[in-house]
This record gives C-alpha cells, structure tokens and sequence, in this order.
C-alpha cells in the first residue's frame, strides 16, 4: 500500500514553514497598527459628519468591504508603481520604483483594509458610549481631550476589542495572500516546501496546524486584553467628601484606575 500520508513530513514542513512565521507577524502588526489609526481617523470623520470627507470616506468602506483583498493586493502592487511614474513624470523628480520593498505594497493593501474595517468597528463603539457620562464630564469642566482619553476610549475600548480582535485574527490569515506580492511568508514557503518533494497534503496540513496555534494563542491575548480594560462597576455612594476628593483625584490626576464622571455624579459632587 502506497504511503498517501507520512506524518515525518509533516513534523519536517512545520519547523520550515515556521521559519516565515516573523515575516508574517511582521505584516500583521504594521497592518494592524495602521489600520487602527487610519480606521480612528475615517470613524471621527464619520461621527462629525464632514460633509466632503464623510462622502468620500463612505465611497472608499464601500469599495474596500466590497472587493476581495486578493485583488486590493494585485491594485496596490502593480497601482503604486504606476502613481510614482506619473509622479515623477509631473515633477520631474526621478524615483527609483525598483527600490521599493515588496512588503511595503502588502502592508498598504493590507493597512487599508484593515482600516475600513476598523472604521466601523470604532465609530459603533464611540457612539455607543452613555450620553449621560459624557454630558456629566461637561458639566465637571473636563476638556474634550480629557473627555475623550478618560472616558470615551476606556469605554468604547471594552466594546470594541471583540471585534477587533476578530479582525486581527482575520488579518494574520489574510497574509497568506502576500505571496501576490511577491513576498515569501508561511504560505509561500509551504509552496516552496510541498514543491521540493511534491508532498503538497503534508505541507498543507503543517501550515493549517500553524495558523490555527496562532489563532488559539490570539484568542487567550484578546481574552486577557478585554479583561485587563474592562470598566470597573461605579463604586458605591461613601458618606463625607473623602470619597468625592478620591473621585475627582483618581479621574483628574491619575490614568491607572478607570473612573467614569458618572461615578462622580453618583458619589453627590
């Protein structure tokens, strides 16, 4: 009987896959990241309701939830060099498109789609903050800044952290499309591997196995996460001006103990 599955070869494929792992974190992380800031940006334009900005950040969640990453990387990685030469054409300036690394066009495509994403998930979690508090911490005479990173984030963190946790998990397996752009990373390499002997079932299974311990492990950091910023209860209403002076000390001086104005409102000040 032939020997259609040989579990060596898988053991032997998954330390060679997992030589890229630091290439596909690496791609994981700056996406991530940027995503993340380009997202809370398009969320606030989106809660201002910028009348010319608001449209176009409408049309461009359109455009990016609604086509397949695999052709926003194929558009990023043959889009971007065509700008730089009608750049350089217009100004003048000569730029050498050769020197670009590849990673870059793929942290672009996947930068950009993260970020819608990540716009919609932010401006639910913004707007699902209590009105309450926020009035409450007006009425305290908190600066918007301090309204915002006190109170709004803290708490619009808690209900936005399930979904981007989703979509970081979506993100790392999102790159095993980078090979598109040249870029060898686990599944590139697991081509690479399968082809050397043509055990393609073998190499398969050692990257599902690989993405999937990832996966286990994203969702035990996504678990401690969302437990370590969980808002406190408002604690209960104490007698005497120690517990308003506590209050107002914790949530004007000090960012390490969460503290709503609701919590204030509550404790009579």
């Amino acid at each position: 009987m032939p020997n259609l599955f040989d579990v060596s070869v898988v053991c032997e494929d998954f330390w060679s896959i997992l030589l890229y792992l630091p290439v596909t974190l690496k791609l994981s992380v700056f996406a991530m990241i940027l995503g993340l800031a380009i997202g809370f940006v398009l969320a606030l334009i989106r809660i201002k309701r910028i009348p010319l900005l608001q449209r176009f950040v409408t049309l461009f969640i359109s455009v990016i939830r609604g086509t397949p990453i695999l052709v926003q990387l194929y558009v990023t990685y043959f889009g971007i060099p065509i700008f730089l030469k009608y750049y350089s054409y217009w100004t003048g300036k000569e730029v050498m498109i050769g020197n670009v690394p590849s990673i870059i066009y793929a942290i672009v495509a996947l930068s950009l789609n993260q970020s819608a994403l990540h716009a919609v998930t932010i401006q639910s979690a913004l707007q699902a903050v209590n009105k309450g508090e926020i009035e409450a911490a007006t009425s305290l005479g908190l600066t918007p800044f301090q309204r915002m990173s006190r109170i709004i984030i803290p708490e619009a963190l808690e209900l936005a952290i399930p979904s981007l946790g989703n979509t970081l998990i979506g993100l790392v397996k999102g790159t095993s499309l980078a090979f598109s752009c040249a870029i060898v990373e686990m599944t590139a390499q697991g081509k690479i591997v399968a082809s050397r002997n043509y055990r393609y079932f073998e190499a398969y299974v050692a990257l599902a196995v690989i993405y999937w311990l990832i996966t286990i492990f994203l969702e035990f950091v996504i678990a401690r996460v969302l437990h370590a910023v969980r808002v406190p209860d408002a604690p209960k209403q104490e007698k005497a001006e120690t517990g308003i002076r506590e209050l107002i000390r914790s949530a004007f001086y000090t960012g390490r103990k969460k503290c709503t104005a609701v919590s204030i409102a509550r404790a009579g000040l």
